[in-house]
C-alpha cells in the first residue's frame, strides 16, 4: 500500500516531490486563512465605526476594504483549484504503483475473496483517503501554528469566564477541553464500527462475486443463492445504520451545541463592552479554527472508520503474497 509508491524511484517525483509540493500548497492556503482573518477584524471594525456615526466611513473606504477580500479571496480560489486538480493526478499514480504491485502478484492472490474489486476499487478509494486525511491532518497541524498564538494574544482581551471568574489565556484551554471530550466521546460511542464496516465489505463482495459468475454461467447467481446473499448485505447494512444512528447522534450534538461555547465564554467580556466588534470576529474565528484543528479525530471518525476497513482488505493480500514468498522459500529445489 505505502512501499510501491513511496520506496519505488519511479514514482520519486510523485511520491515524494508531490507529497512536499502538496504540503507546501497546504501551508500557504493557512497563511490565507490568517490574512482573512485579520480582514475580519478591521472590516467589523469598519462596520461598527460607520453604525455608530452616520457618514463617519465613506462609501469608498467600505468599498475598498471589500475589494481587499476580493483580492486574497481570488488568489486562494486559484491556488485550491490547481491544488485539487495536482491532487487528483497524484492519488491516480498512487492507485497505479498499488495496482502494478498487486497484479504483478496475481497469480498468489486470485483465490483471495473479492480480489478483482480489491484491485480495482479498494486502491483507488484507499489512495484518495489517506491522501485526503493525511493532508486535513497537516493542514490541521498548520492551522495550529499558525492560529494558536493569535488565540492566545487574542485571549488577553477576555476578561473573565462565566460562573469561573479570571482565567489567563482562557479560549485556548477551552478549546483544547472541548476538542479532548469530543474526540474521546466519539471514539468511545464509534468503537464497533470500522468492524462492521469491513464485514460489510465482505458481503457487499461475496454478492458481487456471485452476480459476475452469473454472467458468464448460467447455473451460477440463481435466485435462491442471490437472494440469501443479499439477505446478509441487508442484514448487515441494518445493523450498521443502527450503530450509525446513535454515532451520528453523539457527533452532531456535540459539533452543534459547542457552537455556543465560545460566545457564552465571550459573554461577560461582550456585555462590559470591553472589545470591539472587530476583535470580536477574530476571536470567534481564531477560536473556530483552532478547536477545529483539535477536533481532527472527531470529524474525520467516518473516513478513519472507512479506511480500517479498506486497509483491512489490502492488508490480506499484501499478506498472501508474502505467505505466498515464504512457501517458496521452503520447497526443496
Amino acid at each position: 500500500m505505502f512501499k510501491s509508491f513511496f520506496l519505488d524511484k519511479r514514482w520519486f517525483l510523485w511520491s515524494i516531490v508531490g507529497t512536499v509540493l502538496i504540503l507546501y500548497v497546504t501551508w500557504y492556503k493557512v497563511q490565507i486563512d490568517v490574512e482573512v482573518n485579520e480582514w475580519f477584524g478591521e472590516f467589523y471594525n469598519l462596520i461598527q465605526k460607520a453604525l455608530g456615526k452616520p457618514n463617519a466611513v465613506s462609501f469608498d473606504e467600505f468599498l475598498d476594504s471589500c475589494l481587499d477580500f476580493f483580492n486574497i479571496v481570488s488568489v486562494y480560489i486559484i491556488i485550491a483549484v490547481c491544488l485539487e486538480f495536482f491532487v487528483r493526478h497524484y492519488v491516480f499514480r498512487w492507485r497505479t504503483a498499488m495496482n502494478n504491485y498487486y497484479m504483478s502478484h496475481w497469480h498468489r492472490i486470485r483465490h483471495v475473496e473479492g480480489a478483482a474489486q480489491r484491485i480495482q476499487e479498494d486502491t483507488m478509494r484507499f489512495a484518495r483517503i489517506v491522501e485526503g486525511l493525511g493532508v486535513s491532518f497537516m493542514r490541521s497541524i498548520m492551522t495550529l501554528v499558525a492560529f494558536l498564538p493569535i488565540l492566545w494574544t487574542l485571549s488577553e482581551n477576555v476578561t473573565e469566564l462565566p460562573w469561573i471568574g479570571p482565567v489567563d489565556r482562557s479560549l485556548v484551554y477551552m478549546a483544547i477541553i472541548s476538542a479532548i471530550l469530543g474526540t474521546v466521546l466519539l471514539a468511545i460511542v464509534g468503537i464497533k464500527l470500522p468492524g462492521l464496516e469491513f464485514k460489510n465489505q465482505k458481503v457487499e463482495a461475496a454478492y458481487r462475486k456471485e452476480l459476475v459468475f452469473g454472467e458468464d454461467h448460467q447455473s451460477r447467481a440463481q435466485p435462491e443463492t442471490v437472494t440469501e446473499l443479499f439477505t446478509n448485505v441487508r442484514k448487515n447494512y441494518f445493523n450498521l445504520y443502527r450503530h450509525y444512528l446513535y454515532f451520528d447522534i453523539a457527533k452532531w450534538s456535540y459539533i452543534q451545541y459547542t457552537m455556543i461555547v465560545p460566545y457564552i465564554a465571550l459573554g461577560p467580556t461582550i456585555v462590559s463592552g470591553v472589545i470591539t466588534l472587530g476583535v470580536l470576529q477574530q476571536i470567534l474565528r481564531a477560536f473556530g479554527k483552532v478547536e477545529d484543528s483539535f477536533q481532527f479525530l472527531v470529524h474525520s471518525w467516518s473516513t478513519i472508520v472507512e479506511l480500517m476497513s479498506i486497509y483491512k482488505r489490502l492488508k490480506a493480500f499484501e499478506q498472501q503474497i508474502d505467505a505466498s514468498f515464504d512457501t517458496d522459500a521452503e520447497e526443496p529445489v
